[in-house]
């Protein structure tokens, strides 16, 4: 899993993985039929983002589907708008780190670290 400090270095990176994914596919030719995301809250509260393309509406990856066919292909082709990306974006889905490289949804409020992380993240 790769994380970026910002939603461009991430799209731009997973661009690029696409295209390597698929040898002798020029990036003007490339057929992207859907676009993932996921925001990431660090324990010391940077955010990160992790993106994906598909060729393939059903396929999976690591991140949520956020956009599909002629979106999604906007988006490997650089016409978007970042700020309309962040507000689709829904907060219920961005994962916190809890404990190094652990990632959840919420903290685990069975534990005193866990309730500490939750009141950390009520925080902000």
């Amino acid at each position: 899993m790769t994380m970026y400090a910002t939603l461009e270095e991430a799209i731009d990176a997973a661009r690029e993985e696409f295209l390597a994914d698929n040898p002798g596919l020029e990036q003007n030719d490339a057929d992207v039929r859907q676009f993932n995301a996921q925001k990431y809250v660090l324990q010391d509260g940077d955010i990160m983002w992790q993106v994906e393309f598909f060729a393939d509406e059903e396929e999976e990856g690591e991140c949520l589907p956020m956009l599909s066919g002629e979106a999604a292909q906007s988006v490997f082709d650089g016409d978007y708008d970042e700020i309309e990306i962040h507000q689709e974006w829904q907060e219920e889905n961005t994962l916190h780190e809890w404990d190094e490289g652990e990632f959840q949804l919420e903290p685990p409020l069975d534990t005193e670290e866990g309730q500490t992380a939750a009141d950390e993240w009520d925080e902000r």
